[in-house]
Order: structure tokens, then sequence, then C-alpha cells
């Protein structure tokens, strides 16, 4: 037997699943309101004045009414809106294409009546109230048919399968967020109302979806039985938010869930479907940092940029922001192919008016380095070329040398000899007070070029401009090639463990395009002979990572996944510094940048002592090649047991 229950429940998944209306239906709806109510407002007209009721006449007055009104919907297209998504615009052309067929049929009935009284359509009263008639007919109807469509989806026992969702903060993006998951059909989330931290916001409702403050969310059992996860942007909220939420979400049992970039979001939702498990990478993003756009554009414009490095997860991250002004040419350098080879293939797919030039080069050798230079002779070069990994420096000093210091040098002095603008220098925080190879071979890069400048400066004549060198420092940038967040994700994935190097080892995190953009901009407001060094933030527990990842993945720590201390590397600190203890800072324009007041080199000295180096990477042990690091940066103590003294 067909309950009630069961009857409803087919008309509500067939009215949903039907497909849009003809056009020529909506017209013919539409044309039939339109006459039901000229009909009505002829009728009270007819009454009101106790004329005669003619039916010819009736005929011939309502076509004229309807061939007037035909023509204006078809000037105004109302038939073209699709009727269970009718919105104001819709009611807009509806109203417009009325209010016009009135005063057409009343300057009609006003110059007939001129001639002859008994040939006027009706009253002009009535015209008025066939026009009211009409459109709140019209709208009402289509309004109707939209409620009938939302309530059918909203009753729809397939719909009804969906994962109820609230979405953190009220803001436009997000209403529209809501709306596009609404209306997706393949989207497996409901939106049905949204969280906010500002009591001034709550208890209200936007787009019909109620707005709840999130202590409330969290403290209330009835509102906690309604949804299953929330949603949040992570780059438009702050990662102590991003935090707090995701405590309280594991704390209740929610899923805590991201959305794509904004401008990913496409008419049809497609995109949408990458609405996934917020990751760590999100927890650890900040809200996007601003940046003179306009400036950088302005100085980057039909100029030849050179990007040594080009293939790493820093230099292929320069590579496409600067992809997006309009330069003159790029010059994409590395000495790894197939890595080149791929954002070579990238540049060609979606930036294929830029001139890019991919280039397989070493940066130790000078021979080649020249012949690029003397070729294309870049305006801006951005030094991104470096070995990173501390373990494989530390057991390779030597390649450490060739390439983070003499590959440096090279280029810097290339960049002068062929007058380019600007050299930017990619460092890192374990520069300061370093305490292994890779760290020390950084930090006398960053002493050769800011030696080099100020010997430029020195010798300065007659106003000629001198190539600007500019170093940026800053920590570790998430998800590069060979980082902690990708190896622990593979422990996971495996089963575990998750090796964790010591219980108390912090790292400061910022995301490659976050440090990207700060580089672009140090680069362009940059005097020269800086040292500019970034806000990380607030620096992570590398412990507390591995713990929220293992839960991220639906896992308990040590219980699920554990997680081992398997002891610091050779070479590796608890803690990574931006500044030395006795360098200050100077503010700039931008308060995510500052600039480090660092202690002055002499540039014949530094040149001297990395020739020296040099030489002794050719006869000496690593160990001697490492003290020689020490004396030439007093703050280096190597931590590695093999090069104590």
């Amino acid at each position: 037997m067909i309950t009630l229950k069961r009857f409803l429940s087919f008309l509500f998944s067939r009215i949903e699943k039907t497909p849009f209306l003809p056009k020529w239906i909506i017209f013919g709806l539409d044309i039939f309101i339109v006459f039901v109510a000229f009909t009505v407002s002829y009728l009270i007209c007819s009454s009101l004045t106790n004329a005669a009721y003619n039916v010819k006449a009736y005929i011939v007055k309502s076509a004229l009414c309807l061939i007037v009104t035909g023509g204006f919907f078809f000037a105004f297209k109302t038939y073209q809106g699709i009727i269970r998504y009718s919105g104001f615009k819709d009611a807009l052309r509806v109203f417009a294409a009325l209010l016009c067929t009135t005063i057409v049929l009343i300057i009609v009935n006003t110059v007939v009546g001129a001639f002859n009284t008994h040939f006027i359509i009706m009253p002009n009263t009535g015209f008025f109230i066939n026009f009211i008639l009409a459109f709140t007919s019209v709208f009402l109807c289509k309004m109707s048919i939209r409620l009938l469509f939302d309530y059918a989806k909203t009753n729809d026992p397939e719909k009804n399968k969906k994962v109820n969702v609230l979405t953190y903060r009220v803001n436009p993006a997000n209403v529209g967020l809501v709306r596009l998951i609404n209306h997706s059909k393949t989207l497996k989330y409901k939106g049905i109302g949204f969280i906010c931290p500002e009591a001034s916001v709550a208890n209200k409702r936007i787009a019909s979806l109620p707005v709840y403050h999130i202590n409330d969310v969290f403290q209330n059992e009835k509102i906690l039985a309604q949804f299953h996860a929330i949603v949040i942007n992570p780059k438009e909220i702050e990662r102590s938010e991003k935090q707090l939420l995701l405590d309280l979400c594991i704390k209740h049992g929610k899923s805590l869930l991201s959305t794509p970039p904004m401008e990913d979001w496409s008419g049809e939702t497609n995109e949408l479907k990458k609405l996934k498990k917020v990751k760590i990478e999100d927890l650890l993003q900040r809200i996007p940092i601003e940046i003179d756009i306009e400036s950088i554009a302005k100085n980057l414009k039909c100029k030849t940029l050179m990007i040594t490095g080009a293939a790493g997860s820093i230099g292929s991250e320069i590579v496409r922001q600067v992809s997006k002004f309009d330069v003159g040419s790029l010059l994409i350098c590395d000495i790894a192919e197939s890595p080149l080879h791929e954002i070579s293939m990238e540049m060609f797919d979606k930036y294929p008016h830029i001139q890019c030039q991919s280039i397989i080069a070493d940066v130790r050798n000078h021979d080649v380095m020249e012949h690029i230079f003397k070729t294309y002779k870049p305006n801006l070069v951005y030094h991104a070329a470096a070995y990173k990994h501390v373990p494989l420096m530390e057991t390779h000093p030597s390649e450490a040398i060739h390439t983070n210091v003499v590959g440096t040098k090279i280029v810097a002095d290339l960049a002068v000899q062929y007058n380019a603008e600007v050299f930017i220098m990619i460092s890192t925080d374990k520069a300061v007070n370093p305490s292994n190879v890779m760290g020390a071979s950084k930090r006398i890069a960053e002493m050769y070029v800011q030696s080099l400048f100020k010997k430029l400066k020195e010798e300065e004549k007659g106003g000629q401009p001198v190539t600007r060198f500019i170093t940026t420092r800053f920590g570790n940038v998430l998800g590069s090639n060979g980082s902690v967040i990708p190896r622990f994700e593979k422990q996971i994935n495996r089963g575990g463990p998750v090796t964790v190097t010591h219980h108390d080892i912090y790292r400061y995190f910022m995301t490659i395009s976050e440090a990207c953009r700060l580089v672009l901009d140090a680069g362009n407001f940059g005097k020269g002979g800086e040292v500019f060094v970034f806000d990380m933030g607030e620096p992570v527990k590398i412990r507390d990572m591995a713990e929220k990842m293992i839960r991220l993945a639906g896992l308990v720590p040590n219980v699920d996944i554990n997680i081992v201390y398997s002891g610091l590397r050779p070479g590796e600190k608890l803690y990574e510094e931006l500044l030395y203890d006795d360098e200050t800072v100077i503010p700039t324009h931008n308060p995510k940048i500052k600039i480090g007041s660092v202690k002055e080199y002499d540039h014949e000295d530094v040149k001297e002592s990395i020739a020296t180096l040099l030489k002794m990477t050719k006869t000496c042990t690593p160990k001697q090649i490492v003290e020689q690091m020490e004396k030439i940066v007093p703050e280096f103590v190597s931590q590695n047991p093999a090069y104590s003294k």
C-alpha cells in the first residue's frame, strides 16, 4: 500500500528531477496570466461603469492587450529565465515589460477615445488595475514554482542523504558559497547555516539560514545534532581560529572542511568538488599578505627576469607569480632536468603569452652562467638556487660551499658585470647563529652579497646606478620538496610510526606563496644592502603538528599511529632564529617585513676567505672545511659530533 509519505517523496523527487521548462511554455504561461488579469480588470471596469458587455469587443481588446504585452515580453526577454531560479532581476524584467505595455495601451486608449468614445478599450484606471494584477500574478506564479522546487529539494530523500554543514563566518563570499553548495547536483553537502565569532551577528538569518554564535554551536546539543561538518576558507581566518575550530571539531566528533580559492568557484561548482578535509597546511596558513601589486607590476613591466633554481619549491613559485605581470621575458634556470621540464610545460599551458626560456645550467659553472648573462642581459635576478637539506650538507660540506657560496658569488659578480638592476638572494633562518653546514654556507653567501654592495656604493661614480643587492631571510615553507609535512603524510599513510627528532623541537612555517609574495615586495622597494626578515608568525612545535596531522587523518596519536622520537640530527637545533641576539630590526611599509641591522664585512676579506675555502674543498677533509667555515662565521658552532673540537 502506497503511503502518503512515500507518495510525497516520489512526487518531490520527480519535481526536483524535472528538466528546465522550454521558453515557449514560460512565455505562454505568462501570457495566459496576463490574459486572466486583463479579463478581471475588464469585468471590474465594466461593472463599475455599468457598461454593456460586448463579447466581440472584449475579444478584440484582449487580443490587442496580449499582442502589445507579448511584444514587450519578447523585447525584455522575460521568458529566458529559469523559473526555479527566478530572482529580483527576473521580476524587474516583468515589471518593465508590463509598465511599457500599460503606457502604450493608455496612449492608444487616449488617441482612440479622442475620435470615438465607443472604441476605448476601458477607462485608464482599468489599465492600472490590470498592471497591478498582471505583475502580482506573474511574480507570484514564478515565486511559487521556485518555492515548490526548493521545497522538493529539501524533502527529496536523495537530497537528505547529503552531509549537513555549517559555514564559518558571514561574508558575501561565504553566502555565495552556501548557495552554490545547495544548488549543486554533485556535491554531497548541504549548507544549513553559519557560525560567527561576533555576538552582534549571531541569532540572525542570512539567505534564510540561521547564524549561530560559535559558543552556542558547541554548547547546544540540539545544534550539534543538526550538522556533521564545518566549512572554512583557510585563507580568510587566522591560525588561532583554525586551531580552535579543529580542537572543537575533534572534541565533538565533527569534520572540518576547507574550500578551494574563491576564484576557482565556477557556476556549476566543478571546482567545489575539491571541498576537502582540512590539512595541516590549511591550519598553518595565514590571512594573505597585502603587497603593493601595482608598484611591483610597474617595476617588472617589460623587464627580463632571471630565476635560478627555478625548478625548486621557491624558484618555481616565483616563476608563477612574476608570470602574472607584464614582464618582457623569463629565464628559468636549473640543473634538474625533469623538474625544469615540468615548470616549462606549466608555463606553456598557463602563460603562453610569456616569452619563457628554459635553461639547464649549473650556477657553479662560471662560463655557462656568463654566456647566459651576456646573451640575455637580465634586469632582475632572483637567486633561489641552493642546497638546503641539513643532513646531506653535513656529510658533503664541499658541495654546500660550491653551490651555496661559490654559486652565489658567480651569479652576483655577473649581475654586476652585466648591469643587472636588482639581485635578490633567497636566504634562510638557518643562517642565523648557524649550527650546521647548510646554515653557515648561506651566511657566508649573505656576507658576500652584502659586502659586494657596500663596495659598489663606496666606488660609485657620477651617480651611475649600481646593482641593488637584497637578501631575504625566512624559515621553513609548507609543502616544499622534502619538508616535514610530506614526510609525515607518507608515514601516516603507511600506518606509522611518525618520527619526530625531538620532543621540544620548534620551527617557523610559511606558505610558499606567502614567502614569494614577500620576496617580490622586498625586491621592489629594497634600496640595496638590506637583509629583509619576514614575519613568520608564531613558532610551531613539531610534536603538536604530528599529533594534529594524525587526528586530521581520523586516527588517535599513540593509539592508532605511534609518535617516535629519533633524536636531533647532526647540525640540527631545537629552534631556529631570524636574527642574531645583537641585531635590531627596522620596520618597513609592510608590517610583515622588517630590515635586519646586520654586521658589515669588508669585501676583499670575504672574497679572500671564500677563495681559501674553495681551495680547501679540493684537498682538505670535511672537518677541516667546517673548521674554516667557523673561522669565517664566528657565530657558527657546529652541532655535529663529527666536527666537534
